[in-house]
C-alpha cells in the first residue's frame, strides 16, 4: 500500500497552515459588490481574454473536497463528477467548500442580467469535472491517485490540484499517466508555515508549480518557493463561490492554481491544436518577469499574463519544457538512467578529496601548535642544562 500522502490544511474554517478563509454573505448589495471585490480580474485583464475565448469545449478535472453544482455562479458548468468518498454524489457534494471554491475561480459564470453580478472564473465557459478526493480538513485521501486515474480516463484537458502529498510510486505512476495522456497538469507549491519547502505533486516534472501572489504583485509571504517553481499567479483575498451558496475569501497557492488551470483552459481553447507541453510553453513563456532577471525560486518564469498567453507569437518548443528543476526525489520508484549516473559527481570520490583536504589541515594545525609549544620548552630545558653545566 502507498504511504499516506503528506496532512496538509489548505483552507479551514479558521487560520490553518497560514490560509485565512473567510465566509461571506449573500445579501443582494452584497452579492452584487462580489465582482468588485474579485481584484484578480482587473489585475490580469480578464475581460480582455474573455473577448478572445472564454474556454468553450475544454473540461478541468478539480481534484478537491467536492464541488456544490447547484451554485447559481456555477449552474450547468459542473460535469457528474466522481467521489472516492461517498457513492452515488457525483462530486457533487462539498461539505467543506474549498473544492466549490476553486470551481468558481476556473468556471464561474456569475448570474443576473449578463452575468455581471456574482463570481466571473477566468473560464466562465469551460466545464468543470469535480473529483472528490480531500476530506473535510482539505487533506489528501490515499485515493488521490487514484483521482487523477480517473481524469485521465475522463479524458479531462486540464487537472488542477490545489493540495500537497507526500511523494510515492502511486502519485507518481498517476502524474505521468497524465503526462502521457497529453493533460496539462496544475500544483499549488504550498503554504508556509505548514510548508516550508515546495512541496509534491506540484514538484513532480511535467506539473507547473505555482505561487501565489498579493495585490502589488509581488511573491505573498504565505507561499514557498524553490528551484521548482514555474510561474505566480494571485493568491490573496480571492473572492470566489462557497458550498453554502454564498461566497468566500481565501489566501494561499490553492487560488492561484485554479486561476493558472483556468488560464490553461482558455488556451487548450484558442489553440485546441496544441499538446499539453506547449500549452505549458505558451504559459511560462509569456509570463511577466519578475524577481531576478530570468527565472527565479520566487517567481519561476514570471507573473501569469493572460492575453499574452492568449495572442503573443509563441515559437513552438520540441519536447515537453521544464516545470520542475532536476530532483532526484521526483524519481520515486525509478533508479538512475547511466547517462545520469555518468553525469553525476561521484559522492565517494568527493567524500574521499574532501577527506584528505580536511586530514592535510588538521595536520599542519597540530604541527603548527606542536612549534609554537614546544619551541619554546626546549629552550627552556636548554638554558637550565647550560646553567648547571
Amino acid at each position: 500500500m502507498s504511504p499516506p500522502p503528506h496532512r496538509h490544511t489548505r483552507l479551514a474554517a479558521a487560520a490553518a497552515g497560514g490560509v485565512l478563509l473567510a465566509l461571506i454573505g449573500a445579501s443582494p448589495a452584497l452579492a452584487d459588490s462580489i465582482r468588485e471585490r474579485q481584484w484578480h480580474l482587473d489585475a490580469l485583464q480578464v475581460t480582455a481574454a474573455h473577448k478572445i475565448t472564454q474556454g468553450a469545449g475544454v473540461t478541468v478535472a478539480v481534484i478537491d473536497t467536492g464541488v456544490r453544482a447547484d451554485h447559481r455562479d456555477l449552474a450547468g458548468n459542473i460535469l457528474p463528477g466522481i467521489d472516492f468518498r461517498s457513492a452515488g454524489t457525483k462530486g457533487w457534494v462539498d461539505t467543506d467548500g474549498h473544492g466549490t471554491s476553486m470551481a468558481g475561480l476556473i468556471a464561474g459564470h456569475g448570474h443576473g442580467g449578463g452575468h455581471a453580478d456574482g463570481v466571473m472564473g477566468i473560464a466562465p465557459k469551460a466545464k468543470v469535472l469535480p473529483i472528490r478526493a480531500l476530506n473535510d480538513d482539505d487533506l489528501p485521501s490515499e485515493k488521490v491517485p487514484d483521482a487523477i486515474v480517473a481524469a485521465v480516463r475522463q479524458h479531462a484537458d486540464v487537472i488542477s490540484m490545489s493540495f500537497t502529498a507526500t511523494p510515492n510510486d502511486h502519485l507518481r505512476s498517476a502524474i505521468q499517466q497524465a503526462i502521457d495522456a497529453d493533460i496539462v497538469l496544475v500544483a499549488g507549491a504550498g503554504n508556509r508555515p505548514g510548508d516550508v519547502f515546495l512541496q509534491y505533486p506540484a514538484k513532480y516534472p511535467g506539473v507547473v508549480a505555482v505561487g501565489a501572489t498579493g495585490r502589488d504583485g509581488k511573491v505573498a509571504p504565505i507561499t514557498v518557493t524553490g528551484p521548482e517553481m514555474a510561474m505566480v499567479a494571485p493568491g490573496v483575498d480571492i473572492v470566489s463561490t462557497g458550498n453554502t451558496g454564498e461566497y468566500r475569501k481565501a489566501n494561499g497557492t490553492s487560488d492561484a492554481t485554479a486561476i493558472v488551470a483556468g488560464a490553461a483552459a482558455l488556451i487548450r481553447a484558442e489553440y485546441p491544436d496544441l499538446s499539453a507541453a506547449e500549452v505549458v510553453h505558451r504559459l511560462t513563456a509569456t509570463a511577466t518577469d519578475k524577481g531576478a532577471p530570468g527565472r527565479d525560486n520566487d517567481y519561476g518564469y514570471g507573473a501569469l499574463n493572460l492575453t499574452a498567453a492568449l495572442t503573443a507569437d509563441v515559437p513552438a518548443t520540441t519536447g515537453q519544457p521544464s516545470t520542475a528543476a532536476s530532483d532526484p526525489a521526483a524519481s520515486v520508484g525509478e533508479p538512475p538512467s547511466e547517462a545520469d549516473r555518468q553525469a553525476a559527481p561521484s559522492t565517494t570520490t568527493t567524500a574521499s578529496t574532501n577527506w584528505v583536504a580536511i586530514s592535510t589541515v588538521v595536520a599542519v594545525l597540530i604541527a603548527v601548535i606542536l612549534l609554537i609549544v614546544g619551541l619554546p620548552t626546549w629552550l627552556i630545558i636548554r638554558n637550565r642544562k647550560t646553567r648547571r653545566s
